[in-house]
């Protein structure tokens, strides 16, 4: 059985092929995700992330190469998407705009409904996914509307995990959130992650929320992989980085120029928190 939850082989996708809209966003992509990872994608606006995570359950088929789910080649004639689907789930940005049924528990029962599952078995997971995203009980009967934007959010993402994925893939799922839904939100899916040790791939654009949360990360740029490594190995890249319009966590800039002025400090660090540990130090 593969060790790898998705392996990509010499992709390349081109939108509206022999038009005058071509564009090719995607070129000769190779990569692999372990299964277990957290790994999260960066990348300036147009760089191609939201094509690609759309390979790994098929919404998008690549003009070339091949997409491995679990060993698994998707796009094969033979291969029963619709199953590939239900082992990757991916949300979306502003998910909660998908939520239409009368109560918490029926926009959750959806998708597992879909499946031809057991009354009994649609609500132990249903049950299953709502705890695993903190909602609190007494909100369960509520109407999803009635909710607070962080709440709605995690009712949708519940809603995606009731269908029980080897692999949850997100875009921006922080995205309109204040501070406290955005810490709220990521704490959760940092105790999903090890919990439940699903695989999780996150498109963000907070260099501090993938710095913080991902075990490695995945540069794309102009439609191609930039850098490949841990948060520390590629935040070291400041000036590469800044280049093709990205910029490490605020906090590097301040570790690097106390560097320069002398403090002993390491250019891996990446949060606050580090940083006033090392400080102190030196002091």
């Amino acid at each position: 059985m593969s060790t790898k939850a998705i392996e990509i082989i010499d992709l390349s996708h081109i939108y509206n092929p022999g038009t005058p809209f071509e564009k090719q966003s995607l070129s000769n992509i190779s990569l692999s995700i372990d299964k277990g990872d957290f790994v999260g994608i960066i990348g300036h606006t147009g760089s191609g992330k939201s094509t690609l995570i759309q390979m790994f359950n098929g919404l998008i088929t690549p003009t070339s190469g091949t997409v491995l789910v679990n060993g698994i080649d998707i796009n094969a004639e033979d291969t029963d998407k619709r199953a590939i689907r239900q082992k990757v789930g991916l949300v979306f940005q502003y998910p909660e705009h998908q939520l239409f049924e009368l109560t918490v528990l029926k926009d959750v029962e959806y998708g597992p409904h879909n499946l031809g599952l057991s009354e009994e078995v649609i609500q132990e997971r249903v049950r299953k996914s709502l705890r695993a995203v903190s909602l609190p009980e007494n909100l369960w009967d509520n109407a999803p509307f009635s909710l607070s934007g962080g709440q709605k959010r995690r009712v949708a993402i519940a809603g995606v995990i009731a269908m029980e994925p080897d692999i949850l893939v997100l875009d921006e799922p922080t995205a309109g959130l204040d501070p406290k839904g955005r810490d709220d939100l990521f704490m959760q899916l940092k105790q999903m992650h090890q919990e439940l040790g699903i695989t999780i791939i996150l498109i963000s654009h907070s260099m501090e929320d993938v710095a913080k949360y991902a075990k490695k990360l995945l540069v794309l740029h102009n439609g191609t992989i930039a850098f490949t490594g841990t948060p520390r190995e590629i935040f070291t890249h400041t000036k590469e980085l800044e280049a093709i319009g990205l910029a490490p966590p605020q906090i590097k800039y301040i570790v690097n120029e106390l560097i320069t002025r002398g403090f002993p400090l390491e250019n891996t660090i990446l949060s606050v928190e580090e940083a006033a540990d090392a400080i102190l130090k030196c002091l």
